[in-house]
């Protein structure tokens, strides 16, 4: 597992934004195709989703992002 790529995918999608975040949390816990993921393996895919749903906690716990 490479956690500079993931590192660099969960940054990249970070900044585009929270709705757009919690959009692709939504696909990739579907299985859904997300592009800015699709160079890494289901592994390295969960493993994004992990710290997605980590940062985003902080927001959904204060209201922030609806």
């Amino acid at each position: 597992m490479n956690s500079s790529k993931i590192a660099d995918c969960v940054e990249i999608l970070c900044h585009k934004g929270c709705k757009e975040v919690s959009q692709v949390i939504l696909a990739l816990e579907q299985g859904e195709p997300v592009a800015e993921a699709g160079h890494l393996d289901a592994d390295e895919r969960q493993r994004v989703l992990v710290e997605l749903k980590t940062i985003m906690a902080v927001y959904q716990n204060g209201g922030t992002c609806q």
